[in-house]
């Protein structure tokens, strides 16, 4: 099937913002969906954007059931390896069902490499939920180590009010 895949551009985050919704409901947690394509124009096409965004794009031809013809994406951004350096981070990889299989998402994951490598990064991090076999499977397959599997990594967070009670506990200066 024919594709393109492409830096984002603002004007592609309502259709960002859709397939987060769809990667959301799939995983089972559309009720934590919070951002709107407001924020995510401002986050991603500021001064200092907080993230970059690949969209694959078919030709209005093989548009999707509903319409769309941008089928999936790769939101990515840089964070540090005290013990390796630069790294790319691989927050959402996402193609819509009936678009998968035709190597869209490796396409997507080979461009976030390509701009990692770019960018002298030295490794791509993302996670995976642990019942969600078909994808942990295709990145396993592509090469992909699982750390909690062979280094024992657990991936942690702060939110909400845990995040509000450890900034509260900063000191004073």
């Amino acid at each position: 099937m024919e594709f393109t895949v492409r830096a984002a551009k603002p004007e592609d985050c309502k259709d960002v913002c859709r397939m987060i919704m769809e990667l959301a409901i799939y995983e089972k947690m559309q009720d934590q969906v919070k951002i709107s394509h407001k924020e995510l124009e401002q986050d991603g096409f500021c001064a200092n954007p907080f993230f970059q965004c690949l969209i694959a794009e078919v030709p209005e031809l093989h548009k999707s059931k509903e319409g769309h013809t941008k089928v999936g994406y790769a939101l990515y951004f840089y964070t540090y390896s005290t013990w390796k350096g630069r790294s790319v981070y691989m927050e959402d990889l996402y193609v819509m069902p009936e678009f998968r299989g035709k190597g869209i998402g490796k396409a997507l994951m080979s461009k976030v490499a390509v701009v990692g490598k770019e960018q002298q990064c030295i490794r791509m991090n993302f996670s995976v939920l642990d019942w969600n076999t078909p994808s942990l499977d295709f990145y396993l397959a592509k090469g992909a180590q699982d750390l909690t599997a062979s280094e024992g990594w657990h991936f942690l967070r702060f939110d909400g009010e845990a995040l509000d009670k450890l900034a509260e506990e900063a000191p004073k200066n």
